[in-house]
Parts: C-alpha cells; structure tokens; sequence
C-alpha cells in the first residue's frame, strides 16, 4: 500500500526553516531521526519531490540498510554507496580505493545544485564519507538513531514524531475502507491509538482493511487488542513488520542497554528517571549478566537507547518508552530475565517508589509520616528533592507508576509494602486530587489487614474515607469512618479518633446537617487539645468555620478561621495554612469586606501558586471566590476573568466543578 503523507504540514516547515538558516557558504546537511515506522523516508521523500526545482542537477537515494541484520549483510558501506553514486553521475570507471572514491566524488558533486537522500542510516561514520563538500547541494539523512555526531559536521537535526488521532484516523481511511471508518469513528480512534498512531502501523492496519472489504473496523479493533496486540497483529506478507524492527533494534543495542531495557520493560510504569534506573540495574545478579549500579553507567546506557529512538526524553532527565516500544521491552524482559531476577528487579523499583515517596512526603507533609516503615529490603538511592516544587512535581511526574506498583504488592503478596507505599502517596492524594485516591486505599486497607498492622489499618480508613468522601461517596465514606473509629477507641487511640470523628463532621457539613456537623468538630477539637495536637486542633477550627460560613454566621466563621489561619502558619503548615486564609477571604468578602476578603484570597491565591502551597484545586476555588466577589460588586468583566481561569483549572482536575463553573458563566 502506498504510505501517504498526513499532517506534516509543521514538520515540512521545520524542514524548509532549517534549510533557509544555513549559511550562505556551509555545506547543507539535515538529519531527520525518528521511530522506525514514523515516515522519515514518506516525509523526505515528498519534500525533496516538493523542491525538485531547486536541484536541476538531480537528486540521488540510497538506503544504508542501517538496521540490516549480518545475515542479510549488514548495514551497506561508503564505499559500495560511492561506487552506486559515481557510476549515477557518468563516472567512466570507479577507483577501488575508498579514499580515492571521496575525493572523486567531492570533484564530481562540486558546484552541482544537488540533492541525496542516505535513508535508514546507521552511524555518523557511515555517512561522513557521503557527504557533499559544495555549499550548492544538500545532503538529507534519515535514521532511527539520532546521529548526533554528525553536529560536528554541521548538521541540523529534526525529530519526527507520532501522527495526531485526528490525522491518524484520517490516514487510516485514506489509506483503506473509507467509508467503514467514517461509519464507525469510535472503533476507528481505537485502532489507530492501538497502533499508537505510528504511521506505518495505521497503513498496516489500513491494509488490512482492503484485503478484508467486508471487516468492519470494530473487528479490526478487536483483533489489535487481543494477546499481543498491534505489535503481532499488524503484519505484511506473513512478517510482523512493527515487532521485526523492534527486534533488530534491540538486537544491535549493547549489553549494558539491552540488560536495562528489558528490565525497564518490566515495570509498572511510563516514567523513569536515573535514579529509579540505576536502582532496578541490580548488582549481584545470578543469571551471568553483568550491570553496574553506578549512575553515570546508567545514563551511558539510556542514551544509547535514545540514540536508537527506542527512549525518548519527555522532559529534563524523564524518559519513556513509544506506546509500541514499551510492550516490546516487556516480552525481552519476560522471556530473557530469570524469575529469580525479574522478582529483584520489581522488588528494587517497589523500594525506589517508597524510598523516593517518603522523602517527598517528608517535605511536602511533614506531620503526616507517624507511622513506622520498613526499611527497603535493597539498597537503592532515592531521586534526591532539594524542595516542596520538585517533591510535587516528581509525585505528579510518577503518579501513574506509583501506583502499578501498589498493584503489584498487592499481586505479589508485599503487603506491608504496599500499605506503606499508600500512606507515603498522601501528599500526591491530598495536593494533586489524584483519581487514584479510592483504588488505592481500597488495595491499601486489604493490605494492612493482611500484614496485621493496626496501625496501617487505622490509616487506610481514614486516608481512605477522605477519597470516598471527595468522590461524593458520602454513606462509604462514613462507613469508613465509622470503623476506624470503632478501630482507634478499641486501641485507645485518641488522635484516630479525633481523626474519624472530624471527618464524620465533614460528611455532615456536606450533607447539610449542621448542627451534627459542629457537635462532631467539637468532639474532635476537644480531643486534640487533650492530647496537645495543635496542628489537629487547628484543623478542626476551620472546619468549624466552614460550618458557621454555611449557616450565614459570618462573624463565627471569621473568628474560628482567622484563629485557625494563624496558629497553622506559626507552625509553618503552608498548604492547610492557605486553605484557612482563603476561606477567610471569602468569609470576609461575603460579609460585606470586600477590600480585605479580596486581599485576602489574592494572598491565598499565591499561596497556593507557590511552591510551599501549591495546589490547582485550590487555585480553582479562590479563584471562582474572586469571581464570586467581583459578581457582588457589580464588575461582570472581572468575575467572568476569574470564572474563566477557574474552569480552565477545573477543567483539568474535576468535570463538576467545572460545569459549576459553566453554569456561572452563562449566569453573568
């Protein structure tokens, strides 16, 4: 099937930018690098067609044969290039010496308007020789590697990347069976985020397509999803294109980088950095592979993968895998890792992620961490957090591997583990408003019963009930909270308590039974002044001022809050501490102070954009709560501003409130 070019439209700009920036007098020579199968040849190919007026002396292609396997040969040399393109431009005879063959080469192509195209390169080595010495002529290369070493010699590198699924499903009916894909959009944007909208995984699929007329895309989409999904399924003339490539590629990496590849593919994750790398590395391993822990190994052997496009840097020292590459690297690992090995491995990557967690937590929630943890049972290194904005970020950078690895110490039966690693993901829970927050604990709570830890049992009820009840889980949520009270007074532990009974309040304030609402936060202040638990008693106050603010009694509301704003900020509780004062502003400000509540939800507002504090739930509500303000005083043009921003946050983190948002918008 003929590959056709869709939405390239930025990357054919890219290309003519950078070949506009050349010097006048320099040598012209791009690279463009890419996952196997992304359409560098398509893309190349089309452009140089598009300015074939350019080079009236012709243009010349060869394919270096760059990931060609030694039985088929290898990857093709200069000299066997050379001899193809001197004979190409009317050499009478070709000398056989390679040096001798450049310098011809050079002679003949000087002064000539002349493009090549070296596709499916290998190394820089094996093109240097190609290259064309005159300022007139330009050289295109195309490679799975980034063949950064041709820098030195000038070049400009672009990266090509997956197609868009709108573009993607375009291909995939241009490609074949049009009109099933426009019948069934749905299937269709499965198929092609099943082939990770690669191109030369849509066309295959696109294929399958016209060999099949009367397979519906459903079908198709089925069938990709099954076993082993699009790497086997997607196939040409018997062969199963996608996995052949991946196959060669991973057979050409070195030791070292084909060790770590295979392991990475065993994780639960699609984030890593060096640090979470250099741990799963091992030491001592039993199966005669040879892997050292040390981190600047480490990270030679992740950039030769990124040199192969088999890793790519998502962001400054994160990597993942292409949506194909990652089951790839799973299927070496199951097949070439021992069991004994694949165990330490996870085991290793378990220990990184509460290590790393429990420093995270230190910083970001410092009052939280009372409970005992077990010590890792490897030594690894966590990923080193010098602040509260690098704690969040690596939270919200691994949230998603965090928790494939509670499920798998679930599976694997490491329970205390996997308690543990629950209530070290607080501040992830509590900060970023993670959709994991009920899984987790659910798998959590079964965890610390299994391992007989009262203390983890008490925790996962009430960390675990605060998810329920944010998910508008009110009767779970107070079921949980009823045990854990039942829990903590059998112990006689009175902080548990306080805990469960302010939390009980909290489902009743939600669920409009005030009065019940502040006997329970009484209960609970009481409590926590009894046992000198300032930071509790403090949290308890400004629940109580939630109450007073839901009854309309303002002037309680502001006293219970500003006492509590205070003494949560002479403690240098910067998150809850924010909370407090930006429900005091909006006390104040629904009080009729509209000058100080505004200050003051400003105040809070920056709070919560700042490291300490930082929090876009809590940015969504202050900022509504200025738009709330500014609505009062009659300035539509600001409280629309603030409606906006907070709905672009809610947008992100909760579809209810943000039609909350949508609802005042179309009120103004």
């Amino acid at each position: 099937m003929r590959r056709t070019l869709v939405d390239r439209e930025d990357d054919v700009q890219a290309l003519d930018a950078l070949r506009a920036q050349r010097p006048a007098q320099a040598s012209q020579l791009l690279v463009v690098s890419g996952f196997p199968g992304i359409g560098k040849t398509t893309l190349v190919s089309r452009w140089l067609h598009e300015n074939a007026g350019s080079f009236p002396d012709g243009q010349l292609y060869a394919d270096l044969g760059g990931h060609a396997t030694e039985g088929d040969g290898g990857p093709v040399s200069a000299t066997t290039v050379l001899e193809g393109f001197l004979y190409a431009l009317g050499a009478p005879s070709v000398p056989a010496d390679t040096a001798q063959r450049i310098a011809l080469w050079r002679s003949l192509t000087s002064g000539l308007r002349l493009a090549v195209l070296l596709d499916n390169a290998f190394t820089a080595a094996q093109v240097r020789p190609l290259l064309l010495g005159a300022p007139t002529g330009l050289t295109v290369v195309t490679s799975r590697n980034h063949l950064t070493g041709l820098l030195a010699d000038g070049a400009a590198i672009h990266r090509l990347g997956a197609l868009t699924p709108e573009s993607a499903v375009e291909l995939l009916a241009v490609g074949g069976g049009g009109g099933r894909v426009a019948q069934d959009p749905a299937a269709a944007r499965e198929v092609v985020t099943l082939c990770a909208c690669l191109p030369l995984a849509v066309c295959l699929a696109a294929a399958q397509l016209v060999l099949r007329p009367h397979r519906s895309v459903s079908a198709l989409a089925e069938s990709l999803s099954q076993d082993q999904g699009s790497l086997d399924a997607l196939r040409v003339d018997g062969e199963a294109v996608v996995r052949s490539a991946l196959d060669v590629s991973y057979g050409l990496l070195p030791r070292d980088s084909a060790t770590l590849y295979r392991r990475m593919g065993l994780l639960p994750t699609d984030r890593y950095d060096l640090f979470m790398l250099t741990a799963i590395g091992g030491d001592g391993a039993t199966d005669g592979t040879t892997f050292t822990t040390e981190t600047d190994a480490v990270d030679m052997a992740v950039g030769a993968l990124m040199e192969a496009n088999l890793l790519e840097e998502k962001s400054p020292g994160i990597y993942r895998f292409h949506d194909l590459v990652r089951p790839h690297a799973r299927r070496c690992g199951d097949a070439e890792e021992s069991t004994s090995q694949r165990e330490r491995t996870l085991r290793r990557f378990v220990d990184w992620c509460l290590s790393t967690a429990t420093t995270a937590e230190g910083i970001l929630t410092p009052s939280h961490r009372t409970l005992a943890r077990e010590r890792p049972s490897s030594p690894v290194l966590p990923t080193p957090l010098a602040n509260p904005a690098e704690a969040l970020a690596w939270f919200d950078t691994h949230r998603y591997g965090l928790m494939g690895a509670v499920r798998h110490c679930a599976s694997a039966g490491w329970h205390s583990a996997c308690w543990q690693l629950v209530d070290a993901m607080w501040p992830l829970f509590l900060r970023l408003r993670s959709e994991m927050w009920v899984e987790a604990h659910h798998t959590g709570l079964s965890a610390a019963r299994a391992s007989g830890s009262r203390d983890g049992e008490g925790r996962m009820l009430t960390s675990g009930a605060i998810g329920l009840r944010n998910a508008g889980r009110y009767a779970e949520a107070a079921d949980w909270y009823v045990q854990a009270l039942e829990h903590a007074t059998s112990d006689g532990d009175v902080r548990q308590q306080a805990q469960a009974v302010n939390g009980l309040g909290h489902i009743r304030l939600l669920t409009s039974r005030f009065d019940e609402a502040r006997e329970h936060f009484e209960r609970a202040l009481r409590l926590r002044e009894s046992i000198g638990y300032r930071r509790g008693a403090a949290l308890s106050r400004r629940r109580l001022g939630e109450t007073a603010l839901a009854t309309g009694d303002h002037r309680t509301a502001a006293r219970h809050l500003m006492r509590a704003y205070s003494e949560l900020e002479s403690q240098e509780e910067g998150y809850e501490a924010a909370r407090a004062l930006a429900l005091l502003g909006h006390v104040l400000a629904c009080d009729g102070d509209h000058e100080v509540g505004t200050r003051r939800l400003r105040e809070a507002l920056e709070m919560f954009r700042g490291p300490d504090a930082q929090s876009g739930h809590w940015q969504g509500r202050s900022l509504e709560w200025l738009g709330q303000a500014a609505q009062r005083q009659g300035d539509l043009e600001e409280a629309r501003r603030c409606y906006e921003a907070a709905q672009d946050l809610f947008r992100r983190l909760n579809p209810a409130d943000a039609q909350r948002l949508d609802d005042r918008l179309r009120q103004l």
